[in-house]
């Protein structure tokens, strides 16, 4: 039997918080609860940003300090699109018209990015958090158009020879030919969605294309993954699989298998293929069973440190959303299952993991990129916007 909890609401949700040791008695008024919270966080935010002055984006806070680093939107971030979609999930808890006045004029700001040549894969992250989520609440026909043209963009990296779309091409030279990021999983929604939405059919078979390439050569056969796959842009041969972010190239980096388990899960309620179902429960089961026991993993799980090493709350949030989404997939028991993991995580990331009233980020202790000393055990946006997503998903699914 399979519970459908979202799909039939979700055009956008690259995207769509509690004690840390069970399941609520109440999910509905947890994610009530964890909803009014990040509302409160919401407003902080802004007043601090347009205290700043527009066009800028919250990108992440630093152990100690109490404010967001703030930095110009241009092409350089692949994180500008989780504050607008932040505010959209926002408006769509709260109806404050202020919110959506906000969420349109940082939605708006990113428009320049569908009209300039793709640079890399992270388009999808920037336009479909943003317009996706503003198409989807509005029905702004101007915000539509804007996804179509952005997905033809993601659509030139493709490389058929290769059969994935090119995730970095700046990092070519360095990792010896054409790279495929796990974090790519998540871009292909935009694809999806475009095919089915006036784009051209085509996005849906360069999707369809990238997640089987990727799950050949993205993963280990214990359903373990890499970080990137390399191969002879040319030949389109498999030269190597290894990590950028992760501890080493043999381990499970938390974020890299978070983006997997989210990007299959997308995958299936796109195409309804049971390869990508069967796939997206493989490797979740995997991650679940080598969490500790607070539901929030450290930031690679064979980092030989452990438990002396950094958290990451963003792989955490990620995970609870897919799984809300997953759970309506699968089986009764299973869906039991995988519904009670998401709501242990979502306790254990509103006791332990809140920003609170020390700094307005919705989460704190997530890991950027540890290897380049780069946001560790900081706050970072896009932890709060899979968080938002994953406490609405939860609110309406207890319906």
């Amino acid at each position: 039997m399979i519970r459908n909890v979202f799909v039939a609401t979700a055009i956008c949700l690259t995207a769509l918080g509690c004690s840390s040791t069970s399941t609520s008695e109440n999910p509905a008024a947890m994610a009530e609860n964890g909803l009014d919270y990040c509302a409160r966080q919401t407003e902080r935010t802004l007043s601090q940003i347009e205290s700043e002055g527009y066009g800028m984006s919250p990108r992440n806070i630093a152990p100690g300090d109490s404010t967001w680093k703030l930095c110009p939107v241009s092409k350089e971030l692949w994180t500008e699109g989780f504050w607008p979609g932040i505010l959209w999930y926002d408006y769509e808890y709260t109806s404050d018209e202020k919110i959506l006045a906000a969420a349109r004029k940082y939605t708006e700001a990113l428009e320049f990015i569908s009209g300039i040549p793709a640079y890399d894969h992270d388009l999808g992250f920037i336009i479909f958090c943003s317009y996706g989520n503003g198409y989807r609440l509005t029905g702004n026909p101007e915000y539509k158009e804007v996804i179509l043209a952005t997905a033809e963009k993601l659509a030139s990296l493709y490389n058929p020879a290769v059969g994935t779309i090119l995730s970095w091409p700046r990092e070519m030279e360095n990792l010896g030919g054409h790279n495929t990021i796990m974090d790519n999983m998540i871009n292909l929604e935009m694809l999806f969605w475009a095919a089915e939405n006036g784009g051209k059919p085509e996005y849906a078979e360069i999707a369809r294309t990238h997640a089987d390439t990727t799950m050949k050569y993205n993963f280990r056969p214990d359903g373990t993954s890499y970080h990137v796959a390399v191969y002879d842009p040319v030949s389109g041969k498999h030269i190597k699989s290894c990590t950028h972010q992760g501890y080493s190239d043999d381990s499970m980096w938390a974020r890299g298998q978070a983006w997997g388990i989210y990007g299959y899960t997308m995958c299936y309620r796109f195409t309804h293929d049971r390869k990508y179902l069967d796939f997206a429960t493989e490797i979740t089961d995997v991650y679940l069973s080598m969490l500790p026991e607070d539901m929030i993993p450290y930031w690679d799980f064979n980092d030989p440190e452990i438990p002396n090493v950094s958290k990451d709350a963003s792989a955490a949030a990620v995970v609870a959303s897919a799984l809300i989404e997953l759970s309506g997939y699968v089986d009764e028991d299973k869906g039991r299952e995988y519904l009670d993991a998401a709501e242990k995580m979502l306790d254990s990331l509103y006791e332990n993991y809140r920003g609170g009233d020390s700094c307005p980020a919705f989460l704190t202790h997530s890991t950027g990129h540890r290897p380049a000393g780069s946001e560790i055990d900081y706050a970072i946006i896009y932890a709060d916007y899979y968080y938002i997503e994953a406490l609405l998903r939860l609110k309406n699914l207890k319906k």
